[in-house]
């Protein structure tokens, strides 16, 4: 056969392939059949495995005739299906967020177009050749011709979407041999322009079904309810190949084991469709994915068992109604995140254990929808969302965002000749997925203008599916362009309004826009690239504040990184740029809500908090009353156990069981407490009462005791007293011209008057700290602070605070001045330095107050006094000092256990808690700023011997760390940190927030860091827990 150049022709999107399907398996019995074990479905031959390969940079390069039944590929290396050659060692991974890899010239793509030839053997029995061979293709990036036995079979593209084959007259008893050629580049790569991984090959399963000559060819079920969302009513299609005359169908319907309808249905046409009417049933939706088995059993003249197909049906209406977004009758709120197919070791070739784990890990933290972003996902996923309880956006595989790169976002969109492309993607995806009660939108795609074809895609949807919504955010984007985001009309080819990283204020005002007949999403907001991202809490208030604002869906679940390892055995996460290519987008590809490895980030335990489903308020301390609101959609609070415990110090004092009365979804009620006040009330002590909301029974996600929901309220109980430490013993000071050397009972120090640091710290003969506190406004940038994002109207905050020399300040010492008091029980440093960096003149004007006491301990009192024009905010307030290294078990009473900033706080809650300085940091993927624990009363860093360092404060935050700032800065990756023997320890007023500059948001103004006039204030003391605890130690040195 002469190949023509397929990949490059608009009129050729595939040669033989089938028209799609909707995914299911045929079986000899109705027992089997509900087992739904894929395996051992009847004519299923899996073709997963290792296969020949062979890697060229052309088509022209690659064996012309490899496919030949007497070529032979024995020398050819071997490949494991499915997987991503370039993950294989041939040729690299690249990334790009929005540029082609290419020039933009389309349809053309490069003569250098790496291509991979696969070729495998495979035998079939002769029962298996007795009816229909078909050969199916999940998934193939980007296109690929297909040969049987040397015989041409067919051509496909669409990288993540199904090609199937009749390859009936080309297979054999006995022995086969199936050959493969797939191109890196088509001219479909244009509309495959996803901000990820361009990553080639048989990335998904390939498996041959055996069927009858007779049999059924496609299922449409779609279970919906009517009068009232009580009753089930099943709509059925089914279509019949072959010679169907004198068949017959049933349609039978099973709730857990018990038939409950029963449709029988002699076939006369080759499409036969039907009504089932059940009367009351129990629906579908994300908090109760009920599911009920539909069993479709083909039977020939004689009434024998053709096949059964089982499919899971779930019964559900989706409309909109009144400017909302209805699921049987209720308003829903989005709780989305956006999912792309990413395994660190398998790219898209993501194993069924790793989407079971993200299910998981999800419905654990109060996740309720996603959005395939952006192209649909393994068929099998849609199985698993369908049963664990998801709302699913199903994304066409369609994004030219590459485009804007040239000016002409919607030139393609618009152009007749790209039409049927894009009409085969929203047919495809449609066909396949259209039997998924979790698939309640349709998408027309991502980032790819909007043109007259988005027009076609969507009024053929909504011809062939009614049932679901279809959505959109191009049309969107191009209307709020055109009105000043002021939308005054709805559009045409969404039936939604949507848009992405819309900052706060302006989603207010569309929130208020109660003309518009359709609901407002955010398709994609709160960029958790990072440490970030910071504002949950904001966007939900603004979410819940407006009736036609219905959430959105966060960007995004995973960090992409490629797990890769340094010549010394270190692992790594790669990202673009990290393989040499070009060009590429750096770390962007790094903007999880968990790691590669799926290792929760902070941001997805904050996510968790501001979307629970049970949220406390108006604690009433005088009637111990408290009102509870139920934000679920559907379901009351019979599912969960309310806890109360009353802590203090740590400790828990009183505890119970709050008795909740019946609380529909979506109402509140004031509900009494049952709490006991601790009958004798200590000094300076914090006495909190927490309320915890937790599952009773055994879910396909959690056991039973897992928590959704909690609250936090500080007791107005508690009784301050001021309390100052008395000194024992008497100091030896040795005052010199350049240093105070000053020895206690059990500590010593060293005053350096040059530098107005405190140096060489020691405790009972033992160095602490070799290097005192010391004014610091810089932190490692993090991405939100590195990555202004233009489109947004965000700015590079590292970029501004670079111009004005936040990161270079230097310290020139004024003077200094040593006070000793008459009983040599402590010592007054007064010391004034002025902070500014070089060149520019602006700066800070700073006194340092130390008072030094026998015992120990180090009173620091800062204060800063701005002068001239500087930068409008700084990076952080605080001061930078250096532990030894062994001091690293910490304790301390503050905001915890995880990380928090001041615009990502609300998992934190106010305890005692424990850690090492290894687990208050946080591996970002690209080292940053990290760890930081927030309004902090004290912490303590001792070693085994419990000896070691106490800081008390009225209220600041601490990050300790192995790593320096300037490590964390120059670092790209996790293995460039290099653990220093010591510990760098900051002590701050405060640090700017988080926000999403890098794709959104910036830091909100209530959360930024104001360069003005400061005051700091803390002690730092020697401290040893064998002779009391820290808890005990912090009342001691209260000051008020």
């Amino acid at each position: 056969m002469s190949l023509q150049n397929d990949w490059e022709n608009l009129n050729v999107l595939y040669k033989n392939r089938l028209q799609v399907r909707s995914t299911f398996f045929s079986y000899k019995s109705k027992r089997e059949a509900l087992m739904y074990e894929r395996g051992d479905s009847q004519g299923f031959l899996l073709l997963n495995g290792n296969w020949k390969f062979h890697y060229a940079n052309s088509p022209m390069e690659s064996p012309s005739d490899f496919y030949r039944e007497e070529y032979s590929t024995d020398h050819w290396a071997d490949i494991s299906v499915p997987s991503h050659w370039q993950l294989k060692g041939y040729g690299k991974p690249h990334y790009t967020n929005v540029q082609y890899p290419f020039p933009a010239d389309p349809p053309y793509i490069p003569s250098e177009n790496p291509t991979g030839s696969y070729s495998r053997t495979f035998y079939i029995t002769e029962e298996a050749l007795q009816g229909k061979c078909y050969l199916m293709f999940e998934g193939v990036d980007s296109s690929f011709h297909v040969w049987m036995n040397g015989k041409f079979v067919g051509y496909s593209q669409g990288s993540r979407l199904p090609s199937e084959f009749d390859i009936t007259r080309f297979v054999r008893e006995g022995e086969n041999r199936i050959s493969v050629r797939v191109y890196q580049w088509a001219e479909s790569s244009y509309i495959e322009d996803q901000d990820m991984w361009w990553l080639s090959g048989i990335f998904r399963d390939v498996y041959i079904l055996s069927k009858s000559d007779v049999h059924i060819r496609d299922l449409f079920l779609n279970g919906t309810l009517e009068h009232d969302y009580q009753d089930g009513r099943l709509d059925y299609e089914i279509a019949l190949s072959g010679v169907y005359q004198d068949h017959t169908v049933t349609v039978e319907i099973q709730k857990e084991g018990t038939v409950v309808a029963l449709h029988k249905q002699d076939l006369a046409s080759e499409t036969v469709t039907g009504s089932i009417h059940l009367g009351q049933v129990k629906s579908w939706n994300a908090e109760t994915p009920f599911l009920y088995d539909v069993v479709v059993t083909l039977l020939n003249p004689a009434g024998e068992v053709v096949e059964v197909i089982p499919q899971k049906c779930g019964f559900r209406t989706v409309e909109i109604k009144d400017g909302q977004l209805l699921v049987n009758g209720a308003a829903i709120m989005f709780k989305g995140v956006n999912r792309h197919d990413a395994h660190p070791d398998h790219g898209r070739a993501v194993p069924l254990r790793s989407m079971i784990e993200d299910l998981v890990l999800m419905k654990q933290h109060n996740i309720n929808a996603i959005r395939t972003a952006h192209y649909p996902n393994d068929p099998r996923f849609y199985d698993l969302c369908d049963q664990f309880g998801f709302y699913v956006i199903d994304e066409a595989d369609l994004e030219c965002h590459g485009l804007t790169k040239i000016g002409q976002p919607h030139l393609l969109s618009n152009d007749p000749a790209w039409k049927n492309a894009y009409l085969d993607r929203m047919e495809r995806l449609v066909e396949r997925d259209k039997n998924h009660p979790s698939v309640i939108m349709w998408s027309l795609g991502n980032e790819s203008g909007f043109g007259q074809n988005h027009v076609a895609m969507y009024e053929w949807a909504k011809r062939r599916d009614p049932s679901r919504l279809v959505h959109y955010e191009g049309e969107t984007r191009v209307i709020l362009s055109e009105d000043n985001f002021v939308p005054t009309k709805d559009p045409i080819a969404t039936d939604v309004h949507t848009s992405m990283y819309t900052p706060i204020e302006k989603l207010k005002v569309m929130g208020g826009l109660t003309y518009l007949n359709k609901p407002h999403i955010l398709c994609e907001y709160a960029h958790a690239m990072g440490n970030g991202p910071g504002g949950f809490k904001e966007y939900w208030e603004t979410f819940y504040a407006y009736d036609r604002l219905q959430g959105g869906f966060v960007w995004e679940w995973v960090d992409h990184g490629l797990r890769q390892y340094t010549q010394e055995g270190k692992e790594y996460f790669a990202y673009g740029g990290d393989f040499g290519e070009a060009p590429h987008d750096g770390n962007f590809v790094i903007d999880g809500l968990v790691r590669p490895d799926r290792e929760p980030s902070p941001a997805l335990a904050e996510f968790k908090k501001v979307i629970e489903p049970v949220v406390t308020s108006d604690f009433n301390d005088k009637e111990n009353t408290v009102r509870i609101q139920n934000r679920f959609d559907f379901s009351d609070l019979s599912g969960l156990q309310c806890e109360w415990f009353i802590e203090a110090d740590g400790r828990i004092l009183e505890g119970g069981i709050v008795d909740v009365p019946e609380i529909p979804a979506n109402t509140a009620k004031v509900v009494d407490l049952p709490i006991h006040l601790p009958a004798v009330v200590e000094e300076n002590t914090d006495y909190w009462l927490n309320l915890v909301w937790k599952t009773k029974e055994r879910t396909l996600w959690a056991d039973p005791g897992h928590t959704v929901a909690w609250s936090q309220y500080e007791l107005p109980i508690s009784r301050y007293v001021p309390v100052e430490p008395q000194p024992s013993g008497r100091l030896t000071i040795l005052d010199k011209a350049s240093t105070t050397k000053i020895e206690g009972p059990n500590f010593g120090l060293t005053f350096n008057k040059q530098n107005g640091r405190i140096e060489d710290y020691y405790f009972d003969g033992q160095l602490v700290m070799p290097i005192g506190p010391r004014l610091n406004f810089w932190r490692a940038p993090i991405d939100n602070d590195l990555l202004g994002s233009e489109e947004f109207n965000a700015s590079s905050a590292t970029k501004r605070w670079k111009e004005f020399g936040v990161h270079a300040i230097q310290h020139r010492m004024i003077g200094t001045d040593v006070t000793i008091s008459e009983d040599l029980k402590s010592v007054v440093i007064q010391c004034v330095a002025k902070l500014a960096p070089p060149v520019l003149a602006w700066g800070f004007q700073v006194t340092y107050l130390y008072t030094i006491y026998s015992n120990g301990r180090i009173a620091i009192e800062i204060k800063g006094v701005k002068s001239g024009e500087g930068p409008q905010y700084l990076p952080r307030i605080g001061v930078e000092m250096v532990v030894e290294g062994v001091y690293d078990h910490v304790q301390w009473y503050g905001l915890g256990p995880n990380e928090a900033y001041s615009d990502s706080r609300q998992a934190a809650r106010m305890s005692v808690w424990s850690s090492t300085v290894d687990g208050l940091h946080t591996p970002y993927v690209f080292p940053q700023e990290n760890g930081n624990r927030h309004q902090t009363k004290w912490a303590s860093f001792t070693q085994e011997n419990g000896k070691g360092l106490f800081i008390s404060g009225s209220s600041f935050d601490f990050t300790a760390s192995y790593y320096t700032v300037e490590q964390l800065e120059a670092a790209k990756h996790t293995c460039d940190l290099l653990k220093q023997p010591y510990i760098t320890l900051h002590v701050d007023q405060q640090q700017y927030g988080l926000g999403s500059a890098s794709c959104g948001q910036e830091v909100q103004e209530q959360y930024r860091l104001e360069n003005k006039n400061f005051d700091l204030s803390f002690s730092i003391l020697p401290y040893d827990e064998n002779a009391h605890s820290p808890v005990a130690l912090s009342k001691k040195i209260i000051s008020i």
